[in-house]
């Protein structure tokens, strides 16, 4: 049987993204497979150029957010307009997305079924409906989901399951399904594997 794409991706970046929610948990092919993908996997030695490990760290995040490359370096190139630390607005920035806030508030357990369901107009923004994932939320911003899905089995399933994180960045109502988008996190709220400066020296070539 062919490995889920999704697995391929964990194994070519040797670490879990989870990009498969809760099965990542209990199912992780990166275990048994602790090698990249492909006829050549296993006889990948030797150590990596430095234009290597900034392109690996680039497509990992990249994977872990669920982006193409012309959008990543869209965020990119708006960091970099900004004052501050480049790789940290950049995180900001992916951080503020809509469908990566639904995930965040427990809604999800991925951040592709965050955007599946976004994208079915399942949520609302300040009391209106939306279906665009990369809308890019403000503090203060109001997600909901709208009155009509709410009685959906998916959601109930979700009430009586207990979040995995708990993300001080995000005001979060279970009960009502709904939260508060209070301010994107700061740097050491997040991911301590990811290393943005890599990527910063990435697109600086």
């Amino acid at each position: 049987m062919a490995t889920d794409p999704k697995c391929r991706k964990c194994r070519r970046e040797q670490e879990k993204l989870f990009l498969k929610g809760d099965k990542c948990y209990t199912k992780c092919t990166l275990v048994k497979r602790n090698y990249a993908p492909g006829q050549h996997g296993l006889s990948r030695r030797g150590k990596p150029s430095d234009y290597s490990v900034m392109l690996r760290e680039k497509q990992k995040v990249k994977r872990i957010y669920g982006l193409r490359e012309s959008q990543f370096k869209s965020y990119f190139e708006k960091a970099a307009r900004k004052q501050g630390i480049t790789g940290e607005l950049l995180l900001s920035i992916l951080e503020s997305r809509l469908d990566n806030t639904v995930f965040r508030m427990g809604f999800a357990t991925s951040r592709a079924q965050a955007r599946q369901l976004v994208s079915h107009g399942i949520f609302a923004v300040n009391g209106r409906k939306v279906d665009i994932p990369s809308i890019i939320l403000k503090p203060g911003d109001k997600v909901a989901v709208i009155p009509g899905k709410k009685k959906k089995k998916y959601f109930e399933d979700l009430l009586a399951a207990k979040p995995r994180e708990d993300n001080s960045w995000v005001k979060v109502d279970r009960k009502n399904l709904a939260g508060e988008f209070v301010s994107a996190p700061i740097r050491e709220q997040l991911d301590p594997s990811i290393n943005e400066q890599l990527i910063v020296e990435f697109y600086s070539k």
